[in-house]
């Protein structure tokens, strides 16, 4: 019984963890970009009373089965699901989405790159593309001041009218990475490259397996909300039934303890 105590708390932690998770998504299903993630469970070592297999008599009989009593769970890790979130239309020029796979390059302060779904984009007093913190948008794209009609298409291609002639002012292009999953968050909407994701492989919109570039439009976050409800609900359900686990154990020792 003081196993079976240990057991459950192991599996309200793990539902506590599952439920930050959830809480997590929830709290970003207005999040430009974001993507949801979810939490996977592993049990954990086993007790072995009989080993499966082992020898059961002198004429070399074998437990088919054996006896294995397993010590509870945890969260092996979180993973990042990266499907496709919806575009919205917001009208600025400036904003672009990413409709497929890749991820949009962002010059750091301190030199290092970052990565983004986030396609928040606006202009600092340079002229520069920046993100909302002001943060280069690499390839650094420069706007002059008196560019009109500024035209991003679904390859990336940047232009706009300066003195009424269409000037291209460069391109945008995509970062791909072989598992994206693996990437780090570091908050802000952006990514890091780790070595669990791969290296960088930076590929024009449309080619390469990379999705296209949608001019006024944002990527919103792919949090399903009902879904979302749905498994935290469920996660509520197994911590209570983990803590009824406790409950009983302990009016178990209580008979025994009460007994003569």
């Amino acid at each position: 019984m003081l196993q079976a105590l240990r057991i459950a708390a192991t599996g309200m932690h793990a539902q506590q963890l599952n439920v930050d998770v959830l809480s997590n998504n929830i709290a970003n299903l207005n999040t430009t970009g974001f993507k949801q993630s979810a939490a996977a469970f592993t049990d954990l070592v086993y007790q072995n009373r009989v080993g499966v297999g082992a020898i059961t008599s002198s004429a070399g009989t074998l437990a088919p089965t054996g006896l294995q009593i397993g010590l509870g769970v945890s969260v092996g890790s979180t993973y990042r699901l990266m499907k496709q979130g919806n575009l919205s239309n917001t009208g600025n020029q400036f904003d672009v989405a990413v409709s497929g796979r890749g991820f949009f390059k962002v010059s750091m302060p301190d030199g290092t790159t970052t990565y983004t779904r986030d396609g928040t984009f606006t202009l600092n007093q340079d002229g520069q593309m920046v993100t909302k913190e002001g943060y280069a948008v690499d390839p650094a794209i420069t706007v002059p001041a008196n560019a009109k009609d500024f035209t991003v298409t679904a390859n990336g291609t940047v232009s706009a009218k300066v003195d009424n002639v269409t000037t291209q002012l460069g391109t945008l292009t995509l970062a791909m990475f072989t598992n994206e999953s693996g990437l780090e968050s570091i908050g802000g909407n952006l990514y890091r490259e780790t070595e669990s994701s791969g290296a960088a492989s930076d590929t024009s919109p449309g080619e390469s397996g990379s999705g296209s570039i949608s001019q006024f439009f944002l990527e919103t976050s792919n949090v399903d909300s009902i879904e979302s409800i749905t498994r935290l609900i469920t996660a509520q359900r197994a911590y209570e039934l983990n803590s009824k686990v406790i409950s009983t154990s302990d009016e178990m020792l209580q008979t025994l303890t009460q007994m003569r």
